[in-house]
C-alpha cells in the first residue's frame, strides 16, 4: 500500500494553548468524514491513500488548531471545518497547498553525508 500523505491534526489538546478544543473536534470530524467520503483511505486507490491522525499537540503552539501534511511538512493554522475541504481539495488532492493559511514548512532533511533515494546501491 503507498501512502500519499499523512494529515496530522491538533485537534483536542490536553492544554489548549493554541485554539479552541471545540473547534479542533468540529475540524477533526470534517477531515474524517471527507478522507471517507472521497475515498482517500482506499488501500487500492491508485495516487496512495492519505492517512489522517488526531494529535493532541504539534509543538506550535499558536493559531490552532495546527494541521501538517505530510511528505510535504507545511503546517496549516487556524484550520477550521471549512478550511479542511479547501485543504484536501487543492493541496491533497490537487497538489497546490493553500498557500495564505500556511504558518510554517518542515520538510524532511536530508541525512548529513547522505542523498536522498530509493536505490539500495547508491546507500
Amino acid at each position: 500500500m503507498a501512502i500519499a500523505h499523512h494529515l496530522l491534526l491538533c485537534a483536542t489538546p490536553t492544554k489548549a494553548l493554541c485554539g479552541d478544543p471545540a473547534l479542533g473536534a468540529a475540524s477533526w470530524e470534517r477531515l474524517k468524514a471527507l478522507v471517507r467520503s472521497l475515498g482517500l483511505e482506499d488501500p487500492d486507490r491508485p495516487a496512495g491513500v492519505v492517512l489522517r491522525t488526531k494529535a493532541d499537540c504539534l509543538r506550535v503552539c499558536q493559531g490552532g488548531p495546527v494541521l501538517l501534511v505530510w511528505p510535504e511538512g507545511i503546517l496549516y493554522g487556524g484550520v477550521t471545518p471549512e478550511r479542511i475541504e479547501r485543504i484536501v481539495h487543492e493541496h491533497v488532492i490537487g497538489g497546490r497547498p493553500v498557500e495564505e493559511w500556511i504558518i510554517r514548512r518542515t520538510p524532511f532533511a536530508v541525512p548529513l553525508g547522505g542523498q536522498k533515494s530509493s536505490d539500495p546501491a547508491s546507500a
